[in-house]
């Protein structure tokens, strides 16, 4: 009976390794250990960042009110190029994309 309940305490040993190795991609326990705490880590900074961006929109929008409101234009499209260039100068070119994104999520619906 000890030897059953050895031989299973293995099988559902290597079965959990198997499990976090084949979700990880990793080939070692080691391996699937950090790359599963980077991948908790990785998506607390993605929730912090759709914060982030949702707060962005609230704050273009209330930009953008105060703007139409005393007359002007929704957007203002040399503002929009000092965002571009602050992100591409930080991030290269997919810091442009990343910028246009935003700013298309912030402009908000017409």
């Amino acid at each position: 009976m000890k030897t059953t309940s050895t031989a299973t305490s293995t099988t559902s040993s290597t079965t959990s390794t198997a499990s976090s190795t084949a979700s990880t991609g990793a080939r070692t326990d080691e391996a699937a250990t950090l790359i599963g705490g980077a991948r908790e880590r990785i998506d607390a900074l993605d929730d912090r960042i759709i914060g982030l961006v949702q707060e962005r929109m609230a704050v273009s929008a209330a930009v953008q009110d105060a703007r139409i409101t005393s007359g002007g234009r929704r957007v203002h499209l040399s503002r929009e190029m000092e965002i571009l260039g602050r992100y591409r100068e930080a991030l290269g070119k997919p810091g442009t994309a990343l910028a246009m994104t935003l700013l298309e999520l912030s402009r908000g619906r017409v």
